[in-house]
């Protein structure tokens, strides 16, 4: 089989999305990897002798693409196969993808884009090949292949643009993909995400994590998960809509500081869903309902980092009244000694 493909959508349009951000498009291939059924998900970036990014690998073990809807798949744009259903086919996790645009930034990657899937169809494995360039985005060339051992989809981006040697930080890349993937994850822990054999998880990468469960006046209620990373990566310092099986839905900035910390805030209701396809999370505080779930996170947020203020200054004074209790007699002396002095010198 050798046919083309060609987009319903102008040119100019499909480019616009190869000007993502690079974390950006992984995280949109990861979720078709997902979307697809896939149990493991592995991004590898593959380098030259300069140690730069020449090519992105995306491999999963999910149903594949079906060559029978290639046409649709690829040829519409806003015409997604995944808005005939809300759920994956074997898994029956919920789906991420609806408008069809995450296949196109794939192209924020690289140049040239190669989807190789093998999908199950009367029970015989058929392998194909689907191919793009960016200087022609609304064609896609379909070609055979030799069958695979087992069904799933290889993306693999070669030119890779200058901007993916950003995805070079393993560990700010590792952050930023658990804090995107976090709640999924929780909700469907026999799924496996890995970066450049790292596996994506929050427990990796998270200081800690806090749970508290919130009530509004009007007596709705919700779940308010805090996360605090180890280390500041970009997207970091977000309150996080979400449905109860982990699937964002909106976010914003959280409105309340950390004390230098950077987190993630999760506010977790089954109301949420419902409310994204009223258009109304969008609207945060202009919306009366979704201001009254803001509230309650940012006064259940400014709650937890002043007790957690409160109990680094605790363990600042025991930590220093340890230290002193170890001093002998006249190197207590002496401190005091100096104490007064600089008491004196602020005074004078």
């Amino acid at each position: 089989m050798s046919k083309q493909i060609y987009v319903q959508a102008q040119a100019d349009h499909i480019a616009s999305f190869a000007k993502s951000a690079p974390i950006s498009a992984i995280e949109e291939l990861v979720w078709n990897a997902l979307d697809a059924d896939a149990r493991e998900v592995k991004v590898d970036l593959v380098t030259n002798a300069l140690g730069a990014v020449e090519a992105v690998r995306v491999a999963d073990d999910g149903t594949g693409i079906d060559v029978l809807r290639a046409d649709s798949t690829f040829g519409f744009l806003g015409g997604s196969w995944k808005r005939l259903g809300s759920a994956t086919a074997r898994e029956h996790r919920r789906l991420h993808g609806r408008n069809g645009r995450g296949r196109f930034k794939a192209f924020a990657l690289g140049d040239h884009v190669e989807w190789r899937t093998t999908v199950r169809i009367g029970g015989e494995l058929l392998s194909y090949v689907i191919a793009g360039d960016i200087e022609n985005p609304g064609v896609f060339n379909l070609d055979s292949a030799a069958p695979g051992p087992a069904t799933g989809t290889e993306v693999y981006i070669a030119n890779a643009k200058v901007n993916c040697d950003s995805l070079l930080d393993a560990a700010g890349t590792v952050q930023a993909l658990a804090s995107k993937f976090a709640l999924y994850l929780k909700s469907y822990p026999s799924v496996r995400i890995f970066f450049n054999g790292l596996p994506v998880t929050p427990l990796i990468v998270q200081r800690r994590a806090t749970d508290y469960r919130l009530t509004l006046e009007n007596g709705a209620t919700a779940r308010l998960e805090v996360i605090e990373w180890k280390s500041k990566f970009v997207g970091a310092g977000k309150l996080v809509f979400a449905g109860t099986d982990g699937f964002q839905l909106h976010e914003r900035a959280p409105g309340v500081r950390s004390g230098g910390e950077p987190y993630t805030a999760y506010l977790v209701s089954p109301r949420f869903p419902d409310l994204a396809a009223e258009n109304a999370l969008v609207m945060d505080e202009l919306n009366p309902e979704v201001r009254s779930y803001i509230d309650a996170a940012k006064k259940a947020l400014k709650a937890h980092f002043a007790t957690e203020a409160d109990d680094a200054l605790k363990a600042f004074k025991k930590e220093w009244r340890a230290r002193i209790d170890s001093f002998s007699e006249k190197e207590k002396r002496t401190l005091i000694s100096l104490l007064k002095k600089s008491l004196a010198a602020v005074d004078g």
